[in-house]
């Protein structure tokens, strides 16, 4: 009796957030704003164990349609210390980032900001939702000044981690454009990745 009651719960539960995706992917509200029709790119479920909040997927994640499915997502996954198909799985892992759809390319190089529509019209009823949720990755400046007391930089915020935990761990985004920020700052190899992995194994074994 106890285990239909809680499958019902779940279910339900489930169902709920799928109206709210339903929503999400029907959004047209920066359409115009946008450079390609806009496809949001998002993956969660009632399930969700581990919370990752980041910028805007890039133009191939936008081609996809899937989270990750770039340079950034390797490089994630690799500071996670799990597999593609792990970090697919949104039992486990799930993708709500501060814009949904590709903001568009600097003519210099390097995405346009998230559009600043999203996280407000929609992080709040996804997340009340996200009941299940054990820890949430806060990547990259956008994510941090929003869900953060952040330091007097992003640099300061990371290295600070400890002080977040353990509902938030801030990282830096795992973008290409950032690897010579890590060769600066060894620290971030040395000492907050392997707190970050050691905190995930935890929860998904």
């Amino acid at each position: 009796m106890a285990k239909a009651k809680s499958n019902r719960k779940s279910t339900n539960a489930q169902q709920a957030l799928n109206s709210i995706l339903d929503e999400v992917r029907a959004c047209q509200v920066c359409a115009e704003m946008l450079p390609l029709p806009p496809r949001p790119v998002l993956s969660v479920s009632a399930a969700t164990k581990i919370l990752i909040i980041g910028q805007a997927p890039g133009k191939k994640v936008h081609e996809e349609g899937i989270p990750g499915q770039d340079k950034s997502g390797d490089t994630l996954c690799n500071w996670l210390g799990v597999s593609r198909e792990q970090f697919l799985d949104n039992r486990v892992f799930g993708t709500m980032p501060m814009g949904f759809c590709f903001p568009g390319t600097k003519e210099g190089g390097g995405d346009f900001p998230p559009r600043p529509e999203c996280a407000p019209l929609w992080h709040k009823p996804l997340r009340e939702q996200l009941t299940k949720v054990k820890l949430t990755l806060i990547i990259g400046q956008y994510a941090i000044k929003t869900y953060l007391r952040s330091k007097k930089n992003l640099t300061e915020t990371v290295r600070s981690f400890r002080e977040y935990l353990p509902d938030h761990f801030p990282l830096v985004h795992p973008s290409p454009l950032n690897f010579r920020w890590q060769g600066k700052n060894p620290w971030f190899a040395d000492e907050v990745i392997p707190e970050l992995q050691k905190r995930v194994r935890k929860i998904i074994s």
